[in-house]
């Protein structure tokens, strides 16, 4: 048995990891692709899996398309009374719609993401912050658009061939039956998704039992909404092709090796802010990056192993990009991200390792 400890980097070893890194390509996998690429038995995958998943390590689920939620979505910064950080923050947690928050380095400050109406914006940037004693100011940024998001950034633990190995890739449609007589539609591919289907009441219900769990099983679906399996199958094909079925593999990025989380925000000369999102999109460290509202215009997300990585993402990434100003925010802690809160590490007592 492994012993607890405090260093992130011991509790998952390298197979925990790779097999991350997997489902970061594609969440629902099946434990025999899984096994396959990662050169391990299904037995061993399947273990790995219900352990991560029983000590809260793990969770895959499902994100929203990014092109109806990201563009008008709020990033906040809200500064609060040394103290009283944790109480905010576990209050915006518990919104279902405040998808990610962040405790920034220094104590006093915490970044979220809002995802919501206008009515629920207004209630809570109009009523419910200034109402709370604890928050000392609040600044709002809006996204105006969306260059890349949580659901493109791999951790990079796998080989180009295992990558490719695990992308989805289409396949031919299937005809439609007398017990789902839906017009068939194209399997998901890696080309941009199609608009949204209509969602039929089955639809909905399938979102609704992956939302939470998105490797659930096309049989285990079928059981659960007393659909025919068949059914099930051709759905979860329609949905993944109009881009409804992308998942995210939740998981502190310490367990990954990625010490250092931050939050660059920069101000780039409106002629260069395209060409600046679209690099800084394609970077493999960068897990988020939105035009936005405010004194400055381009926020990314970065990932690094440690601080002097993070001092030559800015030196030889961001200097080329001929940014006015740049202000870097380093993230203590994720307390939630992609509306899963994130266990510590420090609580994980994984078992024993597998073997091959």
């Amino acid at each position: 048995m492994r012993t607890e400890t405090t260093d992130p980097a011991t509790l998952l070893d390298p197979l925990d990891r790779r097999l991350v890194c997997a489902l970061q390509v594609d969440g629902r996998a099946e434990p025999g692709l899984l096994a396959e690429v990662l050169g391990v038995s299904v037995r061993t995958v399947t273990r790995r899996l219900a352990r991560l998943r029983e000590t809260g390590v793990l969770r895959v689920v499902l994100l929203p398309r990014a092109a109806d939620e990201a563009v008008g979505a709020l990033l906040l910064r809200v500064r609060v009374l040394s103290g009283r950080v944790a109480a905010v923050a576990d209050a915006l947690v518990a919104r279902s719609d405040v998808p990610f928050v962040d405790l920034m380095l220094g104590g006093q400050e915490i970044s979220a993401v809002v995802v919501t109406d206008r009515a629920g914006r207004d209630q809570l940037l109009y009523r419910q912050l200034p109402a709370t004693d604890a928050v000392v100011e609040t600044t709002v940024h809006a996204v105006l658009h969306l260059f890349a998001d949580a659901a493109r950034w791999q951790a990079g633990l796998l080989t180009p061939e295992e990558v490719a190995a695990l992308t989805p890739t289409a396949l031919p449609p299937t005809a439609p039956t007398a017990a789902d007589p839906t017009p068939a539609e194209p399997a998901p591919s890696t080309a941009a998704p199609a608009a949204p289907p209509e969602l039929d009441q089955l639809d909905r219900a399938l979102l609704g039992e992956l939302a939470e769990d998105a490797r659930r099983s096309a049989a285990g679906l079928a059981q659960a909404l007393d659909a025919p399996e068949s059914t099930v199958r051709r759905r979860l094909r329609r949905l993944a092709a109009a881009g409804l079925l992308r998942t995210h593999a939740t998981v502190d990025p310490r367990l990954l090796g990625m010490t250092v989380d931050a939050n660059l925000w920069l101000s780039v000369p409106p002629g260069r802010l395209a060409e600046a999102g679209r690099v800084l999109a394609a970077h493999p460290q960068v897990h988020g990056v939105v035009a936005t509202s405010g004194p400055h215009n381009l926020m990314a997300a970065v990932f690094c192993p440690d601080h002097g990585a993070l001092y030559r993402f800015s030196t030889e990434v961001l200097g080329p990009l001929g940014a006015d100003r740049v202000e870097t925010a380093i993230v203590a802690r994720a307390v939630k991200r992609a509306g899963v809160r994130i266990t510590r590490p420090g609580a994980v007592r994984p078992g024993a390792p597998d073997s091959r």
